[in-house]
């Protein structure tokens, strides 16, 4: 990955009129309902304008090239893992917030250096065993410390943190180490953010019964089959991504996408209803913060990344 490899994929130059036409075409649909119709839609302006800023820093870390997607990619999980502390209370132990950063920082180094063994970049099988030294370092600290009193909780939360945020997130970008980084970055990423828009639109749509109504009250059976509907099509709507995928990959890719990203959303629900909270943060406005963006990619990424992995291998 690099910026000429960037503009010379037909796949990355398709990406960016996809995006620009998609942004293009949501600016001209909230102008006609807020200066033809009248409509009342501030709050998704709001929300468009955080995606002006997003998708195009997203596709200047791409286009820059892989440690610039790696960089970024840690840290949105490092402020995402910021986020899940202050609101868990982990923040207040330095050890443990302070392990896991580096534990993310070593996902991070995994990912960007060549495996010793067979030279391609990304050692693999270094990332898939750091959660086991991870986990190890943890449940150490309170010994080193010499501590009881509140550890459980506090290892439970530094292990989730880890395993949620750090290490399924990390798989996103692992993905820039294989044979194809633009068609499965750019997919996983764009299929999964229409999957929102079409949960979100058919939920008002035609939303009548709720999906899991202590959860989530309002996201509805009908918003899921209508993410899973747009979902199950775009790997056949976007299928440059991925001309190597046959039907059966391409199926699969739909349910992972269509289902994963929904129980990723719901999963973060799981955390802030638990504490109480509606967002984990404030610092995209019409959006909360990292983790409400990132969780549906969450699940999405490492479920995309070992279905690529079982049927054609990362290179």
């Amino acid at each position: 990955m690099s910026p000429n490899a960037a503009l010379q994929s037909d796949v990355f130059r398709l990406y960016l009129l996809v995006v620009g036409a998609l942004l293009a075409t949501a600016g001209g649909v909230l102008g006609v309902l807020t200066w033809g119709l009248r409509k009342n839609v501030q709050q998704v302006w709001v929300t468009y304008r955080g995606w002006l800023i997003m998708a195009p820093a997203v596709m200047g870390c791409i286009l820059v090239g892989r440690e610039a997607t790696l960089f970024g990619w840690t840290l949105l999980a490092i402020f995402g893992m910021k986020e899940f502390a202050r609101a868990t209370g982990l923040y207040t132990d330095w050890w443990m917030t302070g392990t896991v950063y580096l534990a993310i920082a070593a996902i991070s180094v995994a990912t960007l250096m060549a495996d010793p063994f067979t030279g391609h970049p990304g050692w693999f099988g270094l990332f898939m065993s750091l959660p086991v030294f991870v986990v190890a370092t943890i449940l150490l600290l309170p010994i080193l410390r010499n501590r009881t009193q509140g550890q459980l909780q506090t290892i439970s939360l530094a292990i989730v943190g880890f395993l949620y945020i750090g290490w399924m997130f990390g798989h996103l970008a692992f993905l820039a180490n294989s044979n194809h980084p633009y068609g499965y970055l750019l997919y996983v990423i764009l299929a999964v953010e229409l999957s929102d828009v079409a949960a979100f639109t058919s939920g008002k749509l035609f939303g009548r019964h709720q999906l899991r109504s202590q959860i989530s009250p309002n996201k509805t059976w009908e918003g899921a089959l209508g993410a899973l509907a747009v979902s199950m099509a775009l790997p056949w709507i976007l299928g440059f991504s991925f001309p190597h995928f046959g039907p059966v990959q391409r199926v699969l890719t739909g349910l992972i996408v269509g289902v994963g990203g929904q129980l990723g959303d719901l999963s973060i629900s799981v955390i802030k209803r638990d504490l109480g909270i509606k967002d984990m943060g404030a610092v995209i406005p019409g959006h909360g913060g990292i983790l409400d963006r990132i969780d549906s990619l969450i699940y999405v990424a490492p479920l995309f990344l070992h279905m690529v992995d079982y049927f054609y291998g990362l290179r």
